[in-house]
């Protein structure tokens, strides 16, 4: 483990490769598990916000979720995240023609009809954050469904923090990231 800032990173975040394989997974980390997708305090009145130019993406079977439970629901932890259809899939899954589980606030983000891409955490995905009173933790969250992710991110040789670039910056800053890879980079040599 090392720190940058009040951040714990875990080593595997630099020594682990990973990239999406959807082609083999489907998606199933949006439809499998015993939650919806962690939230945090300020993406609650997002949800909020979005959901009229949200909902032409969604399933009605996710329309129908989201308006009996809402945009958001408080989980058996106590934590924030994002509501089930029938306790499985997260609401906001859509399906593409080849049966691959994606994410409806992506396709609303992506046709432009909002300018929020998806949950942080779910961006961040294979990493998960635990945010502490003095500290955040950051770290790997190894999952079976994830084995062909792995694979591909071996064959590439990807590691998962160069795979969730994007996310990190977007969770922690440029400044932050620009920290990380020096970190990665010495830890090479």
């Amino acid at each position: 483990m090392f720190q940058i800032g009040k951040a714990i990173i875990s080593d595997d975040i630099l020594e682990k490769d990973f990239v999406c394989n959807l082609s083999a997974c489907k998606g199933t980390c949006c439809i499998d598990g015993e939650a919806g997708a962690p939230l945090e305090d300020k993406e609650t009145e997002i949800l909020v916000d979005i959901y009229a130019d949200v909902k032409p993406y969604l399933r009605p079977e996710g329309v129908l979720a989201i308006e009996e439970q809402g945009a958001f629901v408080k989980g058996a932890d106590g934590e924030w995240e994002t509501p089930l259809i029938n306790k499985e899939e997260c609401a906001y899954v859509v399906y593409s023609d080849k049966g691959i589980a994606k994410c409806g606030l992506e396709e609303a983000f992506n046709n432009g009809a909002t300018k929020w891409k998806k949950p942080v955490s779910c961006h961040l995905y294979p990493i998960r954050i635990n945010e502490y009173e003095e500290l955040t933790a950051v770290n790997y969250h190894k999952w079976q469904i994830c084995d062909p992710a792995c694979s591909l991110g071996e064959e590439l040789q990807i590691p998962i923090y160069k795979f969730v670039k994007e996310a990190l910056i977007r969770k922690f800053g440029k400044e932050w990231y620009k920290k990380l890879e020096n970190i990665a980079l010495d830890n090479s040599k």
